[in-house]
């Protein structure tokens, strides 16, 4: 079979399946989303009551243990993830990481637009990350939420003035300000979103959010050099996933 980006993803930068995933199958990966949750926060209860709205890491041994892991990794190589992930990376899509988003401590706590390159990236290396190979997040909530807002189409086009000013906080603007080219996706339990690390989002914060999302990059090594490799399956793992070729070691 070939497989082709979608022209939603071409255009708008996300797809959105409705229903994906049963209450059911989400069941055991509630459960150990929950475990491993409830241990990050004995071990970050300060930096929770300060700022975090996510962690990561979460198929690292340090808090699940192998059988845990192993629910997520069946997850993150199942052939439905799998169908949704291959509308935005076509070929040889390769897991990168896992984030576990909730609601600040503090609820007054501002969400704020952001592309995720800004963070190791300038403004120029943001721009020309267009260009380049694709990273996605798939969203899979584990409870009704808000969502995301997002801004469809920036995944391949850089910043109006309004959005550069408000994303970057410059020009008296601050980053948790309303964007007019923004769109708003609530997502209830069981619906996955697919969109693009590139794109100007934010997430949205109430209700009891708790959001899982699967990092998937394309194959290329300026991407894989960010692989954990404690976050991948043994082989003795490896051979009971459906798709186990999207784990690819940071040393391929």
């Amino acid at each position: 079979m070939i497989y082709t980006v979608s022209e939603d993803f071409r255009k708008n930068g996300y797809v959105l399946a409705k229903g994906l995933f049963s209450s059911e199958e989400l069941a055991e990966v509630t459960r150990v989303v929950q475990i491993f949750h409830d241990k990050w926060l004995n071990d970050n209860q300060a930096f929770y009551q300060e700022r975090a709205i996510n962690s990561a890491y979460l198929t690292a041994p340090k808090y699940l243990s192998d059988p845990q892991r192993m629910v997520l990794f069946k997850l993150l190589s199942s052939t439905k993830i799998l169908n949704i992930l291959q509308q935005a990376i076509a070929h040889s899509p390769a897991f990168m990481n896992t984030q576990l988003f909730f609601n600040p401590y503090n609820a007054q706590q501002a969400n704020y637009w952001h592309r995720d390159p800004q963070y190791h990236m300038d403004l120029s290396q943001q721009q020309a990350a267009l260009q380049g190979p694709e990273v996605v997040h798939i969203r899979i909530p584990l409870t009704d939420e808000p969502g995301i807002e997002l801004v469809p189409g920036s995944h391949t086009r850089w910043d109006s003035q309004e959005e550069l000013d408000i994303r970057m906080q410059q020009n008296q603007q601050a980053s948790s300000q309303a964007l007019s080219t923004g769109l708003e996706i609530p997502l209830q339990k069981g619906d996955v979103l697919l969109f693009s690390a590139n794109m100007i989002h934010r997430g949205l914060y109430g209700l009891d959010r708790f959001a899982l999302d699967l990092l998937y990059c394309e194959s290329e090594p300026e991407l894989l050099k960010f692989i954990q490799p404690d976050c991948l399956p043994n082989l003795q793992q490896l051979t009971q996933l459906e798709n186990s070729s999207v784990f690819v070691s940071s040393k391929s």
